[in-house]
């Protein structure tokens, strides 16, 4: 790979993980040097274009220890893109990922703890002096013309003061000023609170670098937000406390130990059009969107090389992961509860973020379409394409769940299509919905790719060569 200061960059994709968990940290470069046996750390000069490209190429963990444009600064990506490094986040190991995260949304809120300061405080740019553009954030994409930034945002209800949390895109369009996308229904409702009130603009505070299981709790978007906030699950769900810091400009507080803060207000008289959004299922939709801009009164963050925590948007990373991890432990719970014996949820990379793929054993005829259509009618618009399959199946590999499909499934049979339903805005087969920019309709199906009772179990024993799994061409190398 090129190297702008000559030679080449030493990069070297982590191949494989070892199972097992990691010790829980309360910040991020501690989590990174407890999981260092899988972190790439680029010690090589990297431009800052070069950063999603690069760190789209490793499944593990990416961190850029020296950006040509931005000396003093690094930048990771990459946290939760598989189960292995999702697992970690939690402090479990693999096998018992899903099902912790599932019983532990369940749990009452932990709250979080006020603190009077942190390292997130150790180096302050207030007013004038705070600039968007001194800081590593990337273009994602070849037609963006501007950076575009994607940490963890936090507003407050204005009603309950229940912390909300997601991650909004917001291109930087100047020092101070960027144009903020609010995607979720949770956040939106807020805003709409507070104009409501009369309130002409709304405090804002984008937490970056932060433990990655701040931002899978982040993406939580169920029923919830008149019982507690996103942030206060966070401490639940790492079994840890969570610490909070003022901030300075802005009535709100912010993880006392993230690597930055950017302080500031939503305006909400005010917007500004951006280009085509990257979506999560990888095309320029929608084509353009009308949204609030974004006034930025202080940028806070530790004076040690500060970590930028980038969410590279495309083509398949964590992007597409994490707002789906809350949706599969949801699910989890939901099929359990039919009485399921459920073995794994997966909205995969490679589905563009419209479907899902659901495990497990069942006993008896019935079962299999109440769990599809269980699934295609969760709340969210991401389940257009959902199949089912027998533990056998690797969920993981995209070809073993075709084999599945192929063979164990009778179209006449083992497929139903439900027609007319919410359709993503993501999704270009999608018809747009005249008048209601950029809402769609789409139709939704289910695939019974399980074995059946009808089946002769036999039929389905797979032909492997001998000692398969067990000796392997890179020892005789």
């Amino acid at each position: 790979m090129h190297n702008p200061e000559g030679g080449d960059i030493s990069f070297k994709l982590s191949d494989a993980a070892p199972l097992g968990a990691a010790p829980r940290r309360k910040d991020l470069r501690g989590y990174l040097a407890a999981n260092g046996d899988v972190v790439t750390r680029v010690t090589r000069a990297v431009r800052i274009d070069d950063t999603g490209a690069l760190s789209a190429q490793s499944e593990y963990p990416v961190l850029f220890e020296n950006i040509v444009e931005h000396p003093g600064f690094r930048l990771c990506d990459m946290l939760v893109r598989n189960r292995e490094m999702q697992a970690r986040a939690l402090g479990v190991p693999r096998a018992d990922y899903l099902k912790t995260l599932a019983y532990r949304l369940r749990l009452p809120p932990r709250g979080l703890v006020d603190v009077a300061s942190g390292p997130v405080k150790e180096v302050k740019w207030i007013g004038d002096a705070a600039d968007l553009t001194k800081l590593p954030v990337p273009r994602h994409k070849e037609r963006d013309e501007h950076p575009y930034l994607t940490p963890m945002i936090i507003v407050r209800d204005p009603e309950t003061g229940f912390y909300n949390t997601s991650h909004a895109g917001t291109t930087v369009v100047g020092q101070r000023k960027g144009l903020a996308s609010f995607v979720t229904a949770h956040t939106r409702r807020i805003i709409a609170k507070y104009r409501e009130m009369g309130a002409a603009r709304m405090p804002i505070v984008y937490a970056a670098g932060i433990p990655p299981a701040y931002e899978i709790m982040g993406n939580f978007s169920g029923l919830h937000m008149d019982m507690w906030g996103e942030l206060e699950m966070v401490g639940t769900i790492m079994d840890q406390d969570v610490e909070m810091a003022p901030c300075e400009t802005i009535e709100l507080r912010v993880p006392a130990n993230a690597e930055m803060a950017i302080e500031g207000w939503i305006d909400l008289e005010k917007t500004g059009r951006t280009g085509a959004v990257t979506s999560p299922s990888m095309y320029y939709l929608p084509r353009f969107e009308d949204v609030p801009e974004l006034n930025v009164t202080a940028i806070t963050m530790r004076a040690d090389r500060p970590i930028y925590r980038n969410h590279q948007t495309c083509p398949a990373t964590d992007h597409q992961v994490l707002p789906r991890l809350c949706h599969e432990a949801v699910l989890y719970n939901r099929l359990r509860e039919m009485g399921l014996d459920v073995k794994d949820v997966r909205f995969p990379t490679w589905g563009a973020a419209l479907s899902c793929i659901v495990q497990f054993d069942y006993p008896c005829e019935g079962f299999v379409n109440d769990a599809l259509m269980m699934a295609m009618g969760a709340p969210w618009m991401n389940t257009k394409l959902v199949v089912a399959v027998s533990p056998d199946t690797n969920v993981e590999d995209a070809a073993e769940v075709y084999h599945a499909i192929a063979t164990r499934v009778d179209p006449a049979r083992d497929i139903f299509i439900v027609p007319k339903t919410r359709g993503s805005a993501y999704d270009p087969s999608a018809a747009p919905l005249e008048g209601a920019y950029p809402s769609r309709t789409v139709g939704k199906m289910g695939i019974d790719a399980t074995i059946k009772a009808r089946h002769n179990k036999a039929d389905f024993e797979r032909a492997w060569p001998v000692n398969w799994g067990k000796v392997f061409l890179k020892d005789y190398l």
